[in-house]
């Protein structure tokens, strides 16, 4: 008995290349990312996972204002996780600071959770929670990012986040209420005036 071929010519023009295939996964990815962005309708909806085990639940910060941060362990403005430590241990009843590691420019944040956890403690002491590495540009971003840079253009600022260090502060309410730049310092007027 005859066997009819495996791969015949018909068939090979139904079939996907896997760069296609690549192609449509990325599309359906970018789909769900936006689908969860929209879906989220404040900073309260977000839940990420912790850089040393566990979850942060931003719902857990109502009543507080929030400062974001995209970090880096080898960055020029590395020495701010001293200043955000000092800035949360001295507002930390009406303010959470939650971190976020991003290897997004020039490499400057390599390493793993664990080794990212290692130096904050070591290096700055820092106590403030802190989230699993992230992406905070590109496709693969963070739809926590995705959510705040929407927010940020919604104030008419474009393209927020240049470098390591950039900062955004939601309210009480959730509301996005400024965008620092990387070198604006944590314990400086600039950023002070909106907690005083």
């Amino acid at each position: 008995m005859a066997r009819a071929p495996l791969f015949n010519k018909r068939n090979q023009k139904n079939r996907l290349s896997l760069k296609d295939k690549s192609n449509i996964m990325k599309v359906l990815l970018t789909t769900l990312v936006l689908a969860a962005v929209m879906a989220a309708g404040s900073i309260y909806d977000f839940k990420v996972g912790g850089l040393t085990g566990g979850s942060i639940n931003f719902k857990d910060f109502k009543g507080k204002k929030i400062l974001i941060v995209n970090t880096a362990s080898k960055c020029g403005y590395t020495h701010q996780y001293e200043g955000l430590e000092e800035l949360y241990k001295k507002y930390k009843d009406k303010l959470v600071i939650v971190g976020f590691p991003a290897n997004n420019f020039k490499s400057q944040e390599p390493g793993s959770n664990e080794e990212i956890a290692e130096f904050c403690k070591k290096n700055y002491g820092v106590s403030f929670p802190m989230a699993n590495k992230v992406s905070v540009q590109g496709a693969d971003m963070a739809p926590i990012y995705k959510y705040l840079i929407a927010e940020a253009e919604k104030k008419g600022i474009k393209d927020p986040i240049k470098w390591n260090f950039t900062k955004f502060l939601m309210d009480e309410k959730g509301a996005l209420i400024a965008v620092f730049p990387s070198k604006v310092e944590p314990m400086s007027e600039e950023l002070l005036k909106y907690l005083n």
